[in-house]
């Protein structure tokens, strides 16, 4: 997330704006964050309640928040994946473009346009072909993940009672679809087609840059390995798994390939009583194939560079990432708790399917980095976003839904039913009255009824 963050920075930099970063510091990595179980909502919610903890502290430092109002800022670019940046936001009064870090995985909460018949729920490990089942779990899913996001923001409400005055205090709900834009970090060449709305810019790749030349070591390296190479990065979640068990296998299955293998790793972490096999090494490269934990950056890099990807995913949105990567057959997942060196030396393929999405995300007629720009700039220009929101965000669920059409539709089929029901009894009571009245029709009677009446 800090590396997206900076890259914008410096990009809005680069193009003559004055960027501050507001950057509370602390624990980078909640304990014990990597290594629940995908499903163990608890401990998500968990780290929801420690990012409230956290906001009611940073609302609190009044003299960061009045210094940052004095700064008259433009507009706020902010990362959407905590809610306090929201409420930060809003206390210092500016507009907001709001960046998330991933696929469009939060849609719903948005407003995008989210058919359940071929959008995935988040955490739903669902691709966009279903079929009935994966309809049925995308369905039920949904419904989960809007009691998930009504826990979220209720862990927020304290916080905002505290700090904001009775009667203009913001409801999340609200300021996500307040954004001037929604800036994502992912690439149809990556996500699976869907409807988005104007407000909603995608930059992925913004992270990925040309390759460098290497060390002459590192160039030794590659000449001895004529096959290619593969690159192993599982990133800051080294320390989430059982380490010497997945390494050993991992390590046991390079032994047997004919790539060398570059593990991005730091000597001090690497386990002294696990002996490397001859053809890997320690340290960082270009590649030939990618082993990642499934982290957006790292797949947008691989699909930057044509590199295919054998993932590893241990939490969050690294498996429904996966499930991209294995639907757009530019690799396939290892289970970290089935990882066997047998499985591992025969996934090494999907080379052309991978060139073939990289060829896609360069066709973009902007680089990542431009779009941004004149995006950003665009807001900036017209003050405010509110051209690119549909009205719809104004209106109530029952009326986006035509609830209340459907409701007077009903009502007036089921009225218009009731009478002419009640107007045809009438009549066979005034036929049974008056003897002969039946050679008049029903509708006759009707409208003489109505002209005496009146």
């Amino acid at each position: 997330h800090y590396f997206m963050m900076d890259e914008i920075s410096q990009v809005l930099h680069n193009r003559g704006h004055e960027v501050r970063m507001l950057l509370q510091t602390g624990v980078l990595m909640i304990p014990g964050k990597g290594t629940f179980p995908r499903r163990d909502l608890s401990r998500y919610l968990d780290f929801m309640n420690h990012l409230a903890y956290q906001c009611h502290v940073i609302l609190n430092k009044s003299e960061i928040l009045n210094s940052l109002k004095d700064e008259k800022f433009d507009i706020t670019v902010m990362d959407g994946c905590n809610p306090c940046s929201f409420l930060v936001a809003e206390k210092l009064g500016l507009p907001f473009v709001v960046v998330f870090p991933g696929t469009f995985a939060n849609g719903p909460q948005v407003g995008f346009p989210s058919p359940l018949s071929y959008v995935p729920v988040f955490y739903s490990n669902l691709a966009d072909h279903m079929d009935f089942w994966g309809r049925v779990k995308n369905c039920l899913m949904s419904l989960v993940s809007a009691i998930v996001q009504y826990q979220v923001q209720t862990k927020f409400e304290n916080i905002i009672k505290e700090h904001f005055p009775a009667g203009s205090r913001p409801v999340l709900s609200e300021l996500y679809l307040k954004a001037e834009l929604w800036i994502y970090n992912t690439d149809f060449s990556f996500e699976f087609a869907h409807p988005l709305l104007p407000n909603t810019v995608y930059i992925g790749g913004l992270l990925a840059k040309p390759a460098k030349p290497l060390s002459q070591e590192l160039e030794d390296f590659i000449a001895n390995s004529e096959d290619g190479f593969i690159i192993v990065t599982l990133g800051s979640m080294l320390s989430s798994i059982p380490l010497l068990e997945v390494l050993q296998e991992i390590n046991t299955a390079f032994a047997h390939l004919s790539q060398g293998v570059i593990w991005r790793c730091q000597h001090s972490k690497w386990p002294k009583e696990l002996k490397l096999a001859s053809n890997v090494k320690i340290d960082i490269l270009w590649l030939v194939c990618l082993l990642p934990t499934g982290g957006m950056n790292s797949l947008m890099e691989s699909i930057y560079h044509g590199v295919p990807v054998v993932g590893i995913p241990l939490f969050g949105d690294q498996h429904d990432n996966m499930v991209r990567v294995e639907a757009k057959n530019m690799g396939i997942t290892l289970r970290i708790d089935q990882l066997k060196a047998d499985k591992f030396t025969r996934t090494m393929k999907y080379k052309s399917a991978v060139m073939s999405l990289s060829t896609i995300h360069h066709s973009h007629q902007l680089p990542p980095d431009q779009r941004l720009g004149r995006w950003l700039e665009h807001v900036l220009q017209a003050r405010g976003g509110a051209h690119l929101q549909p009205y719809a965000f104004q209106q109530s669920w029952f009326q986006q839904y035509l609830l209340d059409v459907l409701l007077f539709l009903s009502g007036s089929v089921l009225g218009g039913a009731l009478l002419f029901s009640s107007c045809q009894c009438s009549y066979w009571k005034i036929v049974s009255i008056c003897p002969g009245i039946e050679q008049k029709s029903s509708w006759d009677i009707l409208h003489e009824a109505l002209l005496e009446v009146i």
